[in-house]
């Protein structure tokens, strides 16, 4: 009885709640896939989508891998190390936009076959 009570103790959770965030997903879903039909500036709606996913990452890591319902240790267990990996992709960032300029740059359109020759 002692363990059944343990289990109850940590999870704080419906059915109810889990499909209304299911349902908050489908629909932050839905409005990315319009965003790629809308005509807009590329910073834009990849600002956008950007913000989009956080909240379903959010969502999905609150409620469905439980952490809203975890000890707050947990949590300072798992901030850090998002902070590690945010400060990672900035450094990576001018890497990948340096190596964007070592391609090699066409300077003039490749050549045309002649058209045939009519007898």
């Amino acid at each position: 009885m002692n363990a059944h009570a343990h289990a109850d103790e940590h999870f704080a959770g419906s059915n109810k709640l889990f499909i209304s965030i299911w349902v908050w997903l489908v629909v932050l879903t839905l409005i990315e896939i319009l965003l790629a039909y809308k005509p807009m500036s590329h910073v834009i709606m990849l600002t956008i989508l950007l913000g989009l996913s956080i909240v379903k990452a959010v969502l999905i890591m609150a409620y469905f891998m439980h952490l809203k319902f975890e000890r707050l240790s947990l949590i300072l267990t798992l901030v850090p190390m998002l902070v590690v990996c945010i400060i990672l992709l900035f450094v990576f960032f001018p890497d990948s936009y340096r190596s964007l300029g070592l391609r090699y740059q066409f300077k003039q359109p490749a050549p045309v076959a002649p058209p045939p020759v009519e007898e």
